[in-house]
């Protein structure tokens, strides 16, 4: 199968090198940065550079969520007839409806996707080819997909080491990714920003290394993600500011007996958590 890789920042670069590492797929691949489509080209995670998207049967899209909207309807015309498009963004409601209909008047198959990978750094210097190994790979469904399209990006996930890939539609997604992503990136954004912050060299550990790592973010990429996503994101931040709050009055009040019953439930459903 012939691919094209559109943006080879973390994400993008990181697929690229999976793709030749895991599989036979010839990879072409295009990125603004002329130095990144060296670097990617002397490593082997690109076979040839291009500016001809009509060459490709799966075009992997990894841009910004405004930019893969905007690239995908003003070059609808230039994918190959009977393709498969796929981007890696972080959202995919208002994605896949405005991009899924004109790409499938061209006769082009969009499938919203999202890689649930990442690092605290961005751009290809920082992607990696086991950076998928432990991670699910969620498709999205739409009226414009067929089973077998999906059949066909399913098989690619595990092609490329994801270890699970999960089929479920665009509004799901950004359901329930409001939820184990999105919100994290609040809190711990938020988090971090107390003054105490300042003084907490030498009295820090692994629980202020966790609930801060993520506080280290893209804000040009998440800004839109948690816009594009507002009210699933709004309801969990309501959620958790309202489970903060009884948190807080129970400690204010002495209330012992309220305050071990929330870290029992809440240390029972963590025990309890599965993650795939």
């Amino acid at each position: 199968m012939k691919i094209t890789a559109v943006g080879l920042g973390l994400i993008g670069g990181s697929m690229c090198k999976a793709i030749k590492k895991h599989t036979g797929h010839y990879v072409y691949g295009i990125d603004i940065n002329k130095e990144t489509i060296t670097s990617a080209l002397s490593q082997g995670a690109i076979d040839e550079e291009t500016d001809n998207l009509g060459s490709a049967d799966l075009t992997i899209i990894s841009l910004y969520p405004s930019e893969t909207i905007d690239y995908l309807i003003s070059n609808a015309g230039k994918f190959k007839k009977g393709s498969i498009v796929i981007d890696t963004c972080g959202v995919k409601t208002e994605i896949v409806r405005k991009v899924s209909p004109v790409l499938a008047e061209k006769g082009v198959t969009f499938i919203g996707a999202h890689p649930m990978a990442g690092r605290e750094f961005s751009g290809y210097e920082y992607s990696q080819d086991n950076l998928f190994d432990d991670a699910s790979f969620i498709i999205t469904k739409s009226e414009y997909t067929t089973k077998a399209k999906l059949n066909l990006i399913e098989d690619f996930g595990y092609a490329v080491h994801f270890k699970k890939v999960v089929i479920t539609t665009p509004e799901e997604h950004d359901r329930i990714i409001a939820f184990t992503s999105q919100l994290a990136h609040v809190v711990s954004n938020a988090y971090i920003k107390s003054p105490t912050h300042q003084e907490q060299l030498g009295f820090s550990a692994g629980s202020f290394q966790d609930l801060t790592r993520v506080a280290k973010l893209n804000e040009t990429m998440w800004t839109p993600l948690f816009m594009m996503n507002k009210e699933p994101l709004c309801f969990e931040i309501d959620f958790i500011i309202n489970r903060l709050k009884e948190y807080r009055d129970a400690i204010e009040c002495g209330d012992y007996e309220k305050l071990r019953r929330f870290l029992r439930e809440g240390r029972e459903l963590k025990e309890n958590i599965k993650t795939y």
